[in-house]
This record gives C-alpha cells, sequence and structure tokens, in this order.
C-alpha cells in the first residue's frame, strides 16, 4: 500500500485513497451528499469516536441545504475561509497524510469536489469516567478531585487552580502505532528553561511503537535506569500537580492513563503526603518523623535481628535473649534462611492481595497472616519472634507514602539480609554505606537526588523531615532554581554534548 502526499482536486480520487488505506475498518463511515450550488461533498469519520448529533444538525443538514443563488465561489469561501459551519474547532488541510491523521483521531474530515483544501472538524466525543477521589492518595482534609484518562479534562483541572497566563504546555504526538498525546506543563519565569529543554530533548528521542501510559516514558527518560530508586515522581492528584508546578518543577500528562509524572523529584519529596499540606505544621512533623523512623525499620529490622541473633547476641539483654532462644530451639533453620524464607512469603502474600478480587482479598490477607502464620509457629517451622520481625517490617513499608520507593526498600531488604546473615553487623554497615554511596551518586534530570541535605541547603530543610508553617515556606526550593541550573543536564546529556562537540 503506497501513500500519496498530495492528490488531486477530484473527491473521487481522493476518497479513493482513504478507502485503499482504511480498508477492512468497518468503523470508518464515508458520507456522500450534495451541497450549497450543486457541489458534490463527503464527509469521512470514525462511528464511535464522533458527535452524531452535531454532525447530522450542524453539518448535513446546513452543507445539505441547496441554495443555488450562490457561486461555486461563494459557497467555497463560505465553507473554508469564513468558517460557517457551527464548529467551534475546525482546521484546513491540504496533506492527505494530515487527513487520515485528523480521522483516525476522531475528528470529522469534509471534502468538496474541486477544491484542494479539506476541513477538518473537532467533533470527537467518546466516553470517558467520571472525576472522583484518587484512590491511591486519599486525605483526610484535601479535595476530593482526581485525574482521569482524559487529556483535556486533566489540563482543565489544573487551569481552575492556575489562574495565570503563566501556565504553558506543549503537546507531543509519541508511539508510532498509537500516537498518544502527551502534554509537558510548566509555569514560565518559574521553571528552569534548561530543564524545560532536557525534558523535551529526552521525549523527543523516544522512539516506540506504543504509549500506553505514564510509566513508559519514565523508564525512557530516567537518569539512571539501573537504579532501584524511582527518579521522577507519579500522581493522581491535580493539588500534588499544581504544588510541584509552583516549586518550579515539570509535569507530563500522558492521555488514557490518570497518573501524571513530575519531574525533577528528591528522596525526601518521595517521602511526603498531600495530607501533609492540609494538617497543621506540628502534626504533620510529627507524623513525617515517625514515616522516616519506620522506612529504617522497613530496610534494617530484620537484617538487624538476623546479625545480633547469628553474630552478637551478647548484645541482646539476658531475659530477651533467653525468650529468642526459647523460641527458635526447635526451629530447624538457620536466623537468615528463616529471614528469607518469611520475607518471600510476605512477598506472595502482598502479592496475592493485590490480584485477587476485592471480594476475597481481606479474606486472604486475614488466612495467610493469622492462620498459616500461627501454623508456622506451631509447626516449629519459624520462631514466634521472626513472625513478629516480619510483620513490624511489613506495617513499616505500608507508611512509605510513594508506592514504587517502598518497592525499593522491599528490594532491597534482601541483599542487606544475605550481608547481615554472613557478615554481622559489619555486613549490615556495609550495605547501608553502598547505598548512601548511591543515593549520593543519583541525580534527578541533574538535581541531587538528596537535595537539600546533601549538598545542603540549609534554607530549603523547611520542607523536608519536618514541615515548617505556611508563614515560614516563602520561598521556592533553590536546587529548582539558579543553583540547580548548572547541573541540570544528565552525565548521559553531556557525555553525548562532548561527543557532538568532538
Amino acid at each position: 500500500m503506497v501513500k500519496n502526499k498530495a492528490l488531486s482536486a477530484k473527491i473521487d480520487e481522493r476518497l479513493e485513497w482513504l478507502k485503499t488505506n482504511l480498508a477492512h475498518c468497518s468503523d470508518v463511515m464515508f458520507r456522500d451528499f450534495v451541497a450549497g450550488p450543486g457541489m458534490a461533498c463527503a464527509v469521512v469519520y470514525l462511528k464511535g469516536m464522533v458527535d452524531l448529533k452535531t454532525m447530522e444538525q450542524s453539518i448535513l443538514k446546513i452543507l445539505s441545504f441547496n441554495d443555488h443563488t450562490l457561486s461555486e465561489h461563494e459557497f467555497i469561501v463560505q465553507i473554508f475561509e469564513r468558517k460557517q459551519l457551527p464548529v467551534a474547532q475546525q482546521s484546513i488541510i491540504q496533506s492527505m497524510d494530515e487527513a487520515l491523521a485528523g480521522i483516525l483521531d476522531g475528528e470529522a474530515l469534509l471534502l468538496v469536489d474541486g477544491e484542494p483544501r479539506m476541513l477538518a472538524l473537532a467533533i470527537a466525543t467518546f466516553e470517558k469516567r467520571s472525576i472522583q477521589e484518587a484512590p491511591n492518595e486519599s486525605v483526610i482534609r484535601g479535595p476530593r478531585e482526581a485525574f482521569i484518562e482524559d487529556l483535556d479534562t486533566n489540563l482543565t483541572l489544573l487551569r481552575r487552580r492556575l489562574k495565570t497566563e503563566a501556565l504553558k504546555t506543549e503537546l507531543l504526538h509519541l508511539g508510532t502505532k498509537t500516537q498518544t498525546s502527551i502534554a509537558i506543563v510548566y509555569l514560565e519565569g518559574i521553571c528552569s528553561p534548561q530543564l524545560l529543554d532536557e525534558v523535551m530533548r529526552r521525549l523527543n528521542q523516544i522512539e516506540m511503537d506504543a504509549v500506553l501510559g505514564s510509566s513508559y516514558l519514565e523508564e525512557m527518560i530516567d537518569d539512571n535506569p539501573f537504579s532501584p530508586f524511582p527518579q521522577m515522581q507519579y500522581t493522581e492528584r491535580p493539588d500534588v500537580v499544581t504544588a510541584s508546578l509552583l516549586e518550579g518543577r515539570v509535569a507530563v500528562i500522558v492521555n488514557g492513563t490518570p497518573i501524571v509524572i513530575l519531574a525533577p523529584v528528591t528522596l525526601f519529596m518521595l517521602m511526603q503526603s498531600a495530607e501533609d499540606y492540609y494538617q497543621r505544621y506540628v502534626a504533620a512533623s510529627w507524623i513525617r518523623v515517625i514515616r522516616y523512623l519506620f522506612l529504617f525499620l522497613s530496610l534494617l529490622l530484620p537484617s538487624f535481628y538476623v546479625a545480633i541473633t547469628t553474630f552478637h547476641p551478647d548484645m541482646i539483654p539476658e531475659r530477651l535473649l533467653i525468650t529468642i532462644a526459647s523460641s527458635r530451639e526447635i526451629v530447624p533453620f538457620p536466623a537468615l534462611f528463616e529471614a528469607l524464607m518469611m520475607e518471600l512469603s510476605f512477598e506472595a502474600l502482598r502479592e496475592a492481595t493485590i490480584r485477587i478480587p476485592k471480594a476475597i482479598g481481606q479474606s486472604v490477607s486475614i488466612i495467610g497472616a493469622l492462620i498459616i502464620g500461627t501454623a508456622a509457629v506451631d509447626a516449629g517451622i519459624v520462631s514466634a519472634a521472626m513472625v513478629i520481625i516480619v510483620s513490624l517490617t511489613g506495617i513499616a513499608s505500608f507508611i512509605i507514602p510513594h508506592f514504587d520507593l517502598g518497592l525499593a526498600f522491599r528490594l532491597l531488604r534482601f541483599p542487606i539480609i544475605i550481608l547481615a546473615g554472613v557478615f554481622g553487623l559489619f555486613g549490615l554497615v556495609c550495605g547501608m554505606i553502598l547505598i548512601y554511596l548511591h543515593l549520593i551518586e543519583l541525580r534527578s534530570f541533574g538535581v541531587p537526588y538528596l537535595a537539600p541535605f546533601a549538598p545542603a541547603h540549609l534554607k530549603d530543610l523547611k520542607d523536608t523531615v519536618v514541615r515548617a508553617p505556611w508563614w515560614a515556606m516563602m520561598t521556592r526550593p533553590s536546587f529548582f532554581g539558579k543553583r540547580g541550573r548548572q547541573r541540570m543536564a544528565s552525565r548521559k546529556w553531556a557525555q553525548t554534548q562532548e561527543r557532538e562537540g568532538e
């Protein structure tokens, strides 16, 4: 099948070209009619993607009225130059490739015999989900609106909150087969131009058949794709995106998914919840301190237990040591194997609870946590102390607000347990040092992952481990501004620029 980008003004040739390229597409409709002073016309559209009521009343009914007092030239001028059809969005198309793309995007294409120009009418309509509360980011005092799968609706939710001309949107189409619409949203004058250029450069380099979700883009534009830590933040909440834009960050909204990704991001931003900003700062700061405490517990508690019971029992108080020893007396496995077995079982239980239908998910979690755990202790397969440790670790991992960050620590928990089981506390400390070195090296679009602690920006510490009151937070994060611009580009981009310079 060969595409001809330029055809004559004859309507039959253009219709034949469209029918050839849209062969075996039963949902493509071709409607022929006579309009104006007896001119042959046709409308091509996708059934189910256009508003048929608007099609009949605002297009076909008006055009089909034969006004013999008009000349052919006057009819063309009214339709194409004065755009007298009652449709808000109309665009003139002269390329058949553009015409084909418009039809597949849900537009109605109007062709007039003898006129090389075509008119694309934006009367697309389709079923979409209503605006509801975000299921994964619920709050008590905050707004209940969440993004949906429609790009225009999501942009409207942001416009309602940011009533400023500085709110800019850049539209891209990615995916050779899907042609997914992607909006890059930022605040002009606040967002760093270097950051915006870097985001656009990375997105424009993506070449793939389909973009079905924002996670496709996230993996393609990360600074370090091999790191377990997320280098972009995702959210379903318009208020979170609004606050991020006001900080100078960039939002990437993908049509067809309610998940919006934000760049750049730091570790401390991933530990923040939308609820922190709707509670009083004292309560919010206390909750954040608890969150960081349980973050370390979720990573280190099983490995610390394995290390001290295997290599350093003298660190345990005598009475507690006797209790632990008595519970482990009948267990045939070493502490390392016991911890790995219990952690894997907990991960399997967590995954099963997510994948099975919600109606029986709660029953499975109760059966797995209570019955199987109790039976394993009674059978002497695992000790009661290990069940308590793994349960506390699981609860601690649920406190982490960002799912991908919690998943990263869940993955790192296993190698640290192995290091602790082989080398004791020395192995645990070595594992923590390696993680810290990786976090120091990690960047998110050039912004240090541990900012504002490393490098230290004392003025930006007011919204990290604790949250300062609103009257004390009058400045934006400096690592997104002037001091961050010098290191905005990733190492891969810098290396590419060096090679191009050579």
